[in-house]
């Protein structure tokens, strides 16, 4: 039962002074100097900022080592080398995805973000193992966040046969999303396995959000493949390209045709924000109406060193990456940590307004550019009108 919670003395992003009226677990009215009951909990802001609960769009929760004793990291570059390492790392470890990925969520927690897309490796050799692990996270937070479970064939399908069999037990299970990699480089066959992955997602009724590094044009004639069918099946928008490194490799104009396809079938981008590789343009998605929001991938994990469950620290690599200095550039950085992830996942009910899902984060900074680049201990965190956290530390 979601008790009744007055916050006072809070201001909006825009700098509103306000209070905010929560019950039931949902926003019941914003606005100066409420009154309530004695009955309902209290809680002051001192003049902290608030905003919505963060989005995380893009993580792997089964895969990390968060907590755990340092990974020494001495993989080959090659994808496939990251891939067959994680793999015989995973089996010869025992790894164990379920409590794992509970340690990362409730750090998840803590720092802000309370609704969250998550990449679950499936293949033959753990089978639904790793999902299974991460079903349990979600049953176990499921009061205080909102996970959803792609179904993800890390090794690929079509070179392994029987992967898409076990995606589709995946998505019977409780999976919310249908993923897929890299068609043409690691399946080696893109019209095959496009083809495959729609009829999964067709025949279960679920999305689809597929990795996709492949670059230039073999990224692009992956990706028009890809929009093909999502014309041919009324798929607009349920599906996320995730990485799209290509379309930071290509000549504008081609580009740019390519972008007002991805727009005009309303199909979504996610981004890292990466350093390393190039990445697709912000302010040529933005330009041309596509949705392009942010995610950390893989943390403390067998790929890589990096990565905190921040979403905070997230918005400001992607202002970094994209060299956005202004203040209201920085807010477009929080978009993709906020409003933008919500609307590309489908999290429904999301935001700072009458009638959205209490999910709630205080912080004590000036504006909203500054809460982005300082990214301060999260004072208090409430999700769907529970208070979860204090200071950086969950309480659930």
């Amino acid at each position: 039962m979601h008790a009744s919670l007055l916050i006072t003395h809070v201001r909006l992003p825009d700098g509103i002074p306000t209070d905010i009226a929560v019950a039931g677990g949902w926003i019941e009215e914003i606005g100066p100097n409420l009154r309530r009951g004695a009955d309902v909990l209290r809680e002051d802001g001192e003049g902290a900022m608030v905003l919505p609960g963060f989005v995380e769009g893009h993580t792997h929760l089964d895969k990390t080592n968060w907590g755990m004793p340092w990974y020494r990291n001495e993989v080959g570059s090659r994808l496939v080398d990251r891939i067959e390492n994680e793999r015989s790392w995973r089996a010869g470890t025992g790894h164990d995805a379920g409590a794992q990925s509970l340690a990362l969520a409730r750090a998840f927690l803590a720092a802000g973000t309370t609704r969250l897309r998550t990449h679950v490796d499936i293949d033959t050799d753990a089978g639904l193992r790793h999902l299974n692990g991460v079903l349990a996270t979600r049953e176990a937070l499921s009061d205080v966040m909102e996970i959803q479970i792609v179904a993800f064939p890390q090794s690929g399908m079509r070179r392994r046969p029987g992967t898409d069999a076990l995606l589709g037990d995946a998505l019977k299970e409780g999976a919310d999303v249908l993923g897929a990699l890299d068609p043409a480089l690691i399946d080696q066959d893109p019209v095959a396995s496009l083809d495959t992955t729609f009829e999964i997602a067709n025949h279960h009724q679920k999305p689809i959000d597929i990795h996709l590094h492949e670059p230039g044009e073999i990224g692009a004639f992956t990706f028009n493949l890809l929009l093909d069918r999502v014309k041919a099946l009324g798929m607009q928008g349920r599906v996320v390209v995730s990485h799209a490194f290509c379309l930071g490799m290509l000549a504008d104009r081609e580009r740019d045709v390519l972008l007002a396809r991805i727009a005009d079938l309303d199909v979504a981008l996610l981004t890292t924000a990466p350093s390393s590789v190039p990445v697709p343009a912000l302010r040529a998605c933005i330009e041309a109406g596509v949705t392009l929001f942010a995610g950390n991938d893989g943390i403390r994990d067998t790929w890589t060193p990096f990565g905190t469950p921040d979403m905070l620290e997230r918005a400001m690599l992607v202002g970094m990456r994209y060299d956005l200095r202004r203040d209201e550039d920085l807010a477009l950085a929080f978009d993709c940590v906020s409003t933008l992830g919500a609307r590309a996942c489908g999290f429904n009910d999301y935001g700072l307004h009458e009638g959205a899902r209490a999910d709630l984060v205080l912080v004590d900074a000036e504006t909203l550019a500054q809460a982005v680049v300082s990214r301060p201990v999260r004072k208090l965190v409430v999700t769907h009108g529970k208070i979860v956290a204090r200071h950086g530390v969950a309480s659930i």
